[in-house]
């Protein structure tokens, strides 16, 4: 049925049949999620709600906004994407967010949350402004709701004087279970209690920003989810609604429904390598332990940053706020002001929504809060919105704050060690996993590299990162076989640069390699350190090109975009000859 449906089938099919369609959803969700990888709990919980919009309402001519996106799977099975969808998240495939550039029925893209109730108000207001008649929709999680970008939108319903539908899909999760005034508040809402639920209702702050409020309490029973819809259409046509529907994270599936959390994401991994987030969890129990000073803080990912324990064992040391990456920065900085140490876990991508407190709440009053970058570089299957490319860049220009990369996890566990007792704004950034490969592990030393081989005075690769390490290391035993043995350089800190060890380099080529953009990144501050010194060494710089990197498996992303050991051993040998 759902291989070669059509609109118009969509739109003539009885309740029987688009019960059978939403399992046959189900079905063809779990089964490529757990091949491919990507968000499942989240998709499995909306595919009643997917199936009762494009049942009532008339995709593409109405307009559907996605907040992040971890719930349009179903939307994109029906709208034409059958065909395609074993190829979700895969190279040159699908993505797993809305995508203008893949579809007519996606119609802004995202991946981050808070963006869609902004981006729908622009949508409506542009259709007023051309004449138009279509409805306009955002849906998004209570998760999401929680993000500041949301109520910046609210505070301009009036303003705009335009009509839009709010759906909240409310399943009690983001990533972790749901935090905040506000999610009490949607719980309130559709209390059980019906003098709780009305005396809410009545109070509801939502028709202060100009949103009739409604609701459906069990959104994946599609009749009711279908009669709702319908009615609210009618709506549309004079007003603002925020229909609040309560689902089932998991929906369908026994153990999905029962580890909302751990089924949220759905990845492939490596068992052979170890998370860099366990390593954190653990490193900062053992601090916490000796240190009343030490707090950890995170934005909705408790579990996926590895502090589920620590958040167990220290819960008054504990703070999530949700998906509130802003908010959370701040909180460490004025935590600091009172003599607290802050450590703030979160992705590499999530931290770019920080950049503005990073520069003025951390760092411009040189607070010791440690930031830790988790998921730094290529990614992988998210695509675009996801990669952790850019943080060296827009970190390394910032005053009085200093970034470490750790080689690998043991010197990672090192570096939390080291900064406990560092006073100053700290960054230290890492992929999901890695190894303990490379060499001893000394006490860190703030500014100072290693030297991991000792070459032969012609070629110095300055690597920066586990994955840079680990390129530089396979391109040294290729070289081997032609006697070429170039010196490896831990380029442990990023930020200060260690410049006893570069003013040391005798050697004529100097090669950097990082998994971060060019642009402003370590391999531009060796650029820089160099031209100042009119040194006359030839550079070569191994690092991403100005572009957005799009999804697919990390190892064939690097290699595709340069970074492969290939690629440098390649380039010495054209150079020796």
């Amino acid at each position: 049925m759902l291989e070669n449906i059509t609109r118009a089938q969509l739109k003539s099919m009885t309740l029987k049949e688009l019960l059978a369609l939403s399992e046959e959803i189900r079905e063809k969700i779990t089964s490529t999620v757990l091949e491919n990888g990507g968000h499942l709990s989240s998709n499995l919980g909306a595919v009643e709600l997917s199936v009762a919009l494009n049942f009532v309402f008339d995709f593409p001519h109405d307009k559907l906004v996605f907040d992040v996106g971890h719930q349009c799977y179903a939307h994109k099975l029906l709208t034409g994407r059958y065909k395609a969808f074993n190829t979700l998240r895969k190279k040159g495939g699908i993505s797993g967010f809305p995508k203008r550039e893949e579809s007519e029925f996606d119609f802004y893209n995202v991946g981050h949350a808070g963006t869609s109730v902004s981006a729908a108000l622009g949508i409506a207001k542009a259709r007023d402004i051309k004449g138009e008649n279509f409805n306009v929709i955002a849906l998004i999680g209570d998760g999401s709701f929680n993000n500041g970008l949301i109520y910046e939108a609210f505070n301009s319903l009036r303003v705009l004087n335009t009509r839009i539908l709010l759906i909240i899909n409310d399943n009690g999760m983001s990533i972790a279970p749901t935090v905040g005034s506000m999610h009490e508040y949607l719980q309130l809402l559709s209390e059980n209690d019906e003098r709780k639920q009305k005396n809410a209702r009545n109070s509801s702050i939502f028709g202060r920003f100009g949103f009739a409020y409604d609701g459906v309490y069990d959104g994946n029973d599609l009749e009711k989810m279908i009669c709702k819809l319908q009615e609210v259409k009618e709506r549309l046509k004079t007003e603002s609604v925020i229909l609040h529907v309560v689902t089932k994270k998991g929906k369908g599936y026994s153990f999905c429904e029962e580890n909302p959390e751990m089924t949220h994401g759905i990845s492939g991994g490596n068992s052979a390598e170890t998370e860099y987030s366990q390593v954190l969890g653990s490193t900062l129990i053992n601090l916490a332990e000796k240190d009343e000073r030490i707090v950890a803080v995170t934005a909705a990912m408790t579990s996926s940053l590895g502090l589920s324990e620590f958040f167990g064992r220290y819960p008054e040391r504990s703070v999530d706020v949700g998906i509130c990456e802003e908010h959370a920065t701040i909180l460490c900085a004025s935590m600091a002001t009172q003599g607290l140490k802050p450590y703030y876990a979160v992705y590499s991508t999530f931290l770019q929504r920080s950049y503005d407190e990073i520069v003025i709440d951390i760092c411009s009053q040189n607070l010791p809060v440690t930031l830790c970058v988790d998921r730094a570089g290529v990614s992988g299957a998210d695509g675009e919105t996801h990669q952790g490319v850019f943080d060296l860049s827009f970190l390394s220009s910032v005053p009085n704050l200093t970034i470490a990369v750790p080689k690998d996890v043991k010197e990672f566990e090192n570096m939390l060690l080291f900064s406990a007792d560092f006073n100053a704004p700290l960054a230290i950034r890492y992929p999901r996993s890695g190894r303990n490969l490379y060499g001893s592990h000394d006490k860190i030393v703030c500014g100072k590299w290693e030297k991991l081989l000792s070459g032969d005075g012609k070629y110095a690769v300055l690597a920066c990162g586990e994955r840079a390490i680990t390129l530089a290391y396979k391109a040294a035993e290729i070289l081997s076989e032609k006697n070429i043995r170039p010196t490896v350089i831990n380029a442990r800190f990023v930020k200060p640069l260690d410049r006893d060890m570069l003013d040391g380099l005798n050697d004529k080529f100097i090669i950097t390699v990082e998994d971060n953009a060019l642009i402003g990144g370590f391999g531009s501050l060796i650029n820089g350190y160099f031209a100042d010194k009119n040194s006359g060494k030839i550079i070569k710089n191994f690092a991403y090109s100005d572009k957005f990197i799009p999804q697919g498996g990390v190892s064939e992303l690097m290699e595709d975009l340069g970074l492969s050991a290939d690629a440098l051993a390649d380039y010495i040998i054209e150079n020796e000859n």
